[in-house]
């Protein structure tokens, strides 16, 4: 499976997971994912991490928010 595929299957639940516990919208959401280091790492293919689960992805979000 192509590693976009992938990205674009588990991203979805990467954001909803931000929505629900940061209380913000989808694309406020998106925002704050893709401007971390966490999502810049997610969107390169060489990092692997879009191999990762959402909660696992979810959970270098916020400990590189704290």
């Amino acid at each position: 499976m192509a590693h976009s595929t992938v990205r674009a299957t588990i991203l979805p639940e990467i954001i909803k997971l931000i929505c629900a516990n940061k209380n913000v919208t989808e694309r406020e959401a998106l925002d704050m994912f893709y401007s971390s280091a966490t999502g810049s790492s997610f969107a390169d293919d060489d990092s692997g991490l879009f191999g990762q689960s959402p909660l696992y992805i979810y959970g270098l979000f916020t400990q590189e928010a704290e």
